[in-house]
This record gives C-alpha cells, sequence and structure tokens, in this order.
C-alpha cells in the first residue's frame, strides 16, 4: 500500500529522468555536450526543490495519503513510518534520476543497469536484511535501504561522470 504512495511521489523524479535523458540525447547527436552538462546540473536544482515538495508530503502527510487507499489504523501508521524513511529518497532520487537520465542520454546505458543493479543487490537488499534483524526495527528503520541505497548510487554516478569527462578532455587532446 505504501508503494502506491511511493509511485506516486516518484511522479515528478521519473519525469525529470525522461525529459533529461530526451534533452541530452538531442543535444549530443548536435554537438553540443556543454548544453547536456548544464541540462544535467539545472535538472539536478529543480528536481531536488520538487524532491523536497514530495518528501514533505510524505514526511507530513504520509498518514492521510495512506488513508486514501485504506481505513485501517495500522496499515495507515505502518505507511506512515516507511514513508518517513522514503522522504529521505524523495530528494536524493531526484539527483539520482538526474543522472540516470543524463546517462541514458550520452548512450551510458550500460553503467545506468550496472549501478542499479549494485544499488539493489549490493546495498538495499544487504542493508534491509540487517535491520530486520534488529530487535525492535520498525519500518521506518528498513524503509533506510531505499535512501542509503540511493546515496551510493549517486556517488556511483558521480564517480562515473567525472571519469567520463576526464576521457572526454583526455581524447580531445
Amino acid at each position: 500500500m505504501a508503494e502506491k504512495v511511493c509511485m506516486f511521489l516518484m511522479l515528478v523524479a521519473s519525469a525529470y529522468m525522461q525529459s533529461i535523458s530526451a534533452f541530452v540525447a538531442q543535444n549530443n547527436g548536435a554537438g553540443l555536450p556543454e548544453r547536456s552538462r548544464q541540462a544535467l546540473f539545472y535538472g539536478i536544482r529543480t528536481a531536488f526543490a520538487a524532491g523536497a515538495v514530495m518528501g514533505a508530503l510524505a514526511l507530513f502527510g504520509g498518514a492521510q495519503l495512506a488513508g486514501l487507499f485504506t481505513a485501517d489504523a495500522a496499515v495507515i501508521a505502518g505507511a506512515h513510518a516507511y514513508l518517513k524513511a522514503y522522504a529521505i529518497d524523495c530528494l536524493l532520487t531526484a539527483v539520482l534520476f538526474c543522472f540516470v537520465g543524463y546517462f541514458n542520454g550520452c548512450g551510458r546505458t550500460v553503467f545506468v543497469m550496472v549501478q542499479g543493479v549494485a544499488g539493489a543487490f549490493c546495498v538495499r537488499i544487504p542493508v534491509v536484511y540487517l535491520m530486520s534483524h534488529i530487535p525492535g526495527v520498525g519500518l521506518f528503520q528498513i524503509g533506510l535501504g531505499t535512501p542509503i541505497s540511493s546515496a551510493v548510487q549517486i556517488l556511483l554516478c558521480i564517480a562515473a561522470y567525472r571519469w567520463y569527462q576526464n576521457r572526454a578532455k583526455r581524447s580531445a587532446q
């Protein structure tokens, strides 16, 4: 049930990802890679602002959003606890999805797949597994696997961005 709310909250970040991907591909195809880089950073700034709004909705209005799908008080409380952790991810995903859109637009789809798989299988699942073994753990702590994974994926994207930029500079010389 909380996933329905999460999908709603991610609509804006997903739209950024798709828009940046198309914009970057068009500009790279037109020989304007600098415009593509600018789009990435403008996208990150504006998507982060939108992510802050979505995160605030999850953090402060999670119970009301969950209430749209069920009247069960226990389910609403659990969903809101999970959404509090997800509120953090609204900020991080806004940044991550801009990078993903940029790399997709640059044709770096293998990297996008690798960082996504690494985030899921090397970070998110192990974190959730470890959290689930803590006595008295709640859905908030279990939900932290998602923003921790997103943070690692952002670090991978930053490293890849720098690597690709340095490689492009070397080949231009």
